[in-house]
């Protein structure tokens, strides 16, 4: 893929039909917003985005580039997986392959695949959840108000359904939210060495070490539930 990347990179383009980075932020903003002009410089690094370039040396962006870099961003927030697995996932993809299922949970099969948005009646009528369900889970900020949602939240409220059959609430679960404010603490912490150098490339760095580190904790958190859930059962 290196190669590949090295070419598309330095190939002069028209311009017709590509996208500058300031349209792409334009264009993904909306469903990543800490999403910035280092952070796309920073994939294309990675070598996990490749815009061709103008004669004058600007980057343009291909509506397939644009689609994954949507691929590639829904995995790191969504699934806290790290560049270097995404782009395994990528080769596999571009390869003819049909990549094993991470072990995070279950991951698109294409990266032109584009996540749908919801309505808040759309939401619910989705996840099978009364309105005053929704209600709840936003009051109890598991679920951030806004105009429209991904499937991620779509899968939180089809839970939080579940839930309510066995008699727990949204205001039963308030406390997931203050622990999940603890953990951006420590993690916040961790990233103090790095962050304190405030450069692009080190903002970059930061936030994929951030994902790195959300995804550990989450190994640690089910491992914890799995061994509580073992007293139970015997």
């Amino acid at each position: 893929m290196a190669a590949r990347s090295s070419a598309a990179s330095s190939r002069p383009v028209a311009g017709g039909g590509l996208l500058s980075i300031g349209q792409v932020l334009a264009k993904l903003s909306p469903e990543f917003p800490d999403l910035t002009p280092s952070k796309l410089r920073f994939l294309e690094e990675q070598q996990l985005v490749s815009p061709s370039r103008t004669e004058s040396g600007y980057r343009k962006f291909s509506p397939a580039d644009v689609d994954r870099l949507r691929f590639i961003l829904t995995m790191q927030r969504d699934h806290y997986l790290r560049l270097k697995v995404i782009r395994g996932y990528l080769d596999e993809i571009e390869a003819g392959r049909t990549p094993a299922l991470l072990a995070n949970g279950t991951v698109p099969s294409s990266i032109l695949v584009t996540e749908r948005r919801y309505t808040r009646a759309e939401l619910a009528r989705e996840a099978g959840a009364s309105p005053a369900l929704l209600s709840d889970a936003i009051s109890a900020s598991l679920i951030a108000a806004a105009e429209t949602y991904g499937d991620e939240v779509l899968q939180v409220l089809r839970a939080l359904v579940e839930l309510q059959r066995s008699g727990i609430e949204p205001r039963h679960l308030r406390g997931f939210r203050a622990a999940a404010e603890r953990e951006l603490g420590l993690i916040e912490s961790a990233l103090i060495p790095v962050s304190r150098r405030n450069d692009p490339s080190s903002r970059a760095k930061a936030a994929e070490l951030a994902r790195e580190i959300a995804g550990q904790l989450e190994v640690v958190r089910s491992s914890l539930i799995r061994s509580a859930l073992g007293k139970l059962q015997s």
